[in-house]
């Protein structure tokens, strides 16, 4: 796992062992592996599918105005 889940991963199942909650653990392992998984498939996705080509008419995703719009 990358670092950043594994640091996630210890501080979630240290607060866990805090409340009193250890039976948390094998959950949060699991979210965890699950949310590597989505970060590895993502990146994958990314390297392997060109990006759509940005329709110049329509309002952009920042909010800035189409080509027909004032």
């Amino acid at each position: 796992m990358s670092e950043r889940v594994d640091a996630w991963l210890a501080a979630a199942c240290a607060d866990a062992e805090r409340r009193g909650l250890p039976e948390l653990k094998p959950l949060l392992e699991g979210l965890a592996r699950s949310t590597e998984a989505l970060r590895i498939a993502d990146a994958e996705l990314d390297e392997r599918v060109p990006p759509i080509a940005q329709d110049r008419s329509a309002p952009g995703a920042d909010g800035t105005p189409g080509r027909h719009e004032p």
